[in-house]
């Protein structure tokens, strides 16, 4: 892994400010941090879901193989159809699909045709079998009534989807199902995908317990490692639960070793803002090249950024604010796109929707806000959005509820109800 380091990121931008980031700068400066890792497996194409490819796929074939029917019907050659109507054809074969007629087809013949069978030789144009009558079924002949099919038509051409020597999927391509049928229709068996990345994760403090112990007064059930198990995992990655760790420097500093010792990347929730038990700083800026930031947005405002190391191997680390909300908007928002940059995945943002607001938003000018919406359509199929209600970034149920999340970048101001809001959906974030 080629390293760069974050100070050398930071010289370049003239106006940083720990204390004062922008969404975009922050997440500007991850990716230039973040560097793709490099290892490559082997399997099967069943196993290839959701991984990353990790070399262009090259289509040795063309698909179709030949210029084949697009319909049941009867091929015939083009040049009968200007012979004016009715016009009637004589039938000298029928072929299905797997099959091809070697023979030749004269003018005035044609040829019965089944869906995906290889065009005969001399016929470029297929006529639907709706579009024809046939006095009897045992009748040789085939009339076509009326003008309603031009020269070529319900023909599918020789490579049209992918010809010999055509990229078929590229590098960092994350496989999704139609892949996984692209690449059968091409005779792959296998690909190189990256390997899953390792990621670790746990969240500090005293007053988290795990679920199925006990509840002291003044605890509370750590909801963090459930959200984040669940978005790593619809990441693809490879998990590792370090459960809670207390608000003790040593027991944090052999937490963060063991994690950077087995993981590529270390994501933990809480411990990142100023507080007189808060060891997780201190104990990232010892072990590593770290950045702590406050974000203009809500929810969510401190971070940390960097890279730790520990027994000769080194990890990415993400330190997340301690609120449940916050971790999972900083998570989509921050980490996510740094985590499919690491694994070599083409990284696109993620789309943005205009819809009409159903609620009226109080928002404040300089920060970003991220609040939590359902979009539905109305009576005319207008999608709309409103929101969930109380937005507190400790409001779990708000995140439950919504099935998108409404973006009111910096410059943004009050939005009054029939104001155009850009939304991100909720599905389709892997």
């Amino acid at each position: 892994m080629t390293s760069v380091s974050l100070s050398d990121i930071i010289s370049c931008i003239s106006d940083y400010d720990p204390d004062a980031m922008t969404v975009p700068q922050a997440q500007k400066i991850i990716h230039d941090f973040i560097t793709p890792i490099a290892a490559v497996e082997q399997v099967a194409i069943r196993s290839a879901l959701e991984r990353v490819l990790a070399k262009d796929i090259i289509s040795a074939i063309d698909v179709p193989a030949n210029d084949n029917s697009a319909m049941d019907g009867y091929a015939l050659r083009g040049d009968d159809l200007t012979q004016g109507f009715p016009l009637h054809l004589r039938i000298v074969a029928s072929v299905h699909a797997g099959q091809r007629h070697s023979g030749q087809v004269k003018s005035g013949e044609c040829v019965r045709i089944m869906t995906g069978a290889a065009m005969p030789a001399d016929c470029d144009t297929v006529i639907p079998q709706e579009f024809t009558t046939q006095q009897d079924p045992q009748d040789k002949r085939m009339t076509i009534p009326a003008a309603g099919v031009r020269r070529g038509d319900n023909r599918r051409l020789c490579g049209e989807d992918l010809s010999r020597g055509q990229i078929a999927l590229r590098a960092g391509k994350l496989l999704r199902p139609a892949d996984i049928g692209l690449l059968a229709s091409l005779g792959v068996a296998e690909v190189g995908v990256q390997r899953r990345l390792r990621v670790a994760f746990f969240s500090t403090g005293d007053e988290l317990r795990s679920v199925g112990e006990i509840l002291n007064a003044g605890c509370v059930y750590d909801s963090n490692r459930y959200t984040l198990y669940g978005m790593l995992t619809r990441l693809g990655c490879e998990i590792i639960d370090m459960g809670v760790v207390k608000d003790d420097p040593v027991a944090m500093e052999a937490a963060f070793r063991s994690a950077c010792e087995h993981a590529d990347a270390v994501i933990t929730s809480g411990g990142v803002s100023v507080g007189a038990a808060d060891y997780t700083k201190q104990t990232m800026s010892k072990l590593g090249d770290m950045l702590f930031w406050k974000i203009g947005m809500r929810p969510g405002r401190p971070m940390a950024v960097g890279r730790i190391a520990s027994q000769g191997r080194a990890a990415y680390l993400f330190g997340l604010p301690g609120n449940p909300v916050a971790v999972m908007v900083s998570f989509y928002f921050f980490v996510r796109e740094a985590l499919l940059r690491m694994m070599g995945a083409e990284v696109t943002p993620l789309p943005r929707l205009l819809v009409t607001s159903l609620s009226p938003i109080r928002k404040k000018a300089g920060r970003t806000e991220y609040q939590r919406g359902v979009i539905t359509p109305d009576s005319d199929g207008v999608w709309k959005v409103k929101l969930t209600g109380a937005q507190g970034s400790g409001i779990l149920r708000s995140m439950s509820d919504a099935n998108c999340i409404i973006v009111l970048d910096d410059a943004q101001g009050d939005v009054a109800v029939g104001d155009a809001v850009p939304v991100v959906l909720f599905d389709g974030l892997i």
